[in-house]
């Protein structure tokens, strides 16, 4: 399998942005704290680094999202069934990869919530999520025009793919993100 190292490598080959590798970072932090809150610590690397290379293909080709990805990450060798859990969080968006296993499904629920997540931490006086409460959140989250590009919508079907309240996945990923947070430069 691919090293997180080298993951990070192949995600910087095709991502120059600061803001899509720190998105990266952030969803790999997240799926980290799943894998281990989920009962698979012994696959917490495999689902990092699906989490750290989800987005891979999004800066160069955003049109082609999830539908270049395949041919970047088949080239540099990953599994297929790593293939599928990448490329199975554009599911309804961009692609009909569904997610099937669990870790997909985490995926596919924490990916635009992690961007909700941490544009609302921008607008707090810390710029940070440590001191955000769920209350907090869950008003941004009602707020459609706080994060209009962030898709309530596939939050709220990923929570239910997972069989999760709302309120449960809002304050996993919450939880999650404070402790993979990175100070401000």
């Amino acid at each position: 399998m691919i090293t997180r190292d080298e993951a990070y490598e192949l995600l910087k080959k095709y991502n120059e942005e600061d803001f899509h590798l720190h998105h990266g970072r952030m969803v790999e932090g997240a799926m980290r704290y799943f894998a281990r809150k989920l009962g698979y610590a012994d696959e917490e690397e495999y689902w990092a680094i699906v989490g750290l290379l989800h987005d891979i293909d999004f800066e160069k080709w955003p049109e082609e999202h999830c539908i270049k990805a395949p041919e970047l990450l088949r080239e540099a060798g990953l599994p297929e069934d790593m293939i599928h859990a990448i490329v199975s969080h554009g599911y309804g968006a961009c692609v009909d990869v569904k997610p099937e296993r669990e870790m997909e499904k985490v995926l596919f629920a924490c990916d635009e919530l992690t961007g909700l997540i941490g544009a609302a931490a921008l607008m707090r006086p810390s710029r940070s999520c440590q001191d955000m409460e769920l209350k907090s959140l869950k008003k941004k989250f009602k707020d459609k025009h706080f994060a209009a590009g962030c898709d309530r919508e596939v939050i709220r079907q990923g929570a239910e793919m997972l069989g999760w309240d709302l309120d449960y996945l809002l304050s996993e990923t919450l939880e999650a993100m404070k402790l993979c947070e990175e100070p401000e430069n």
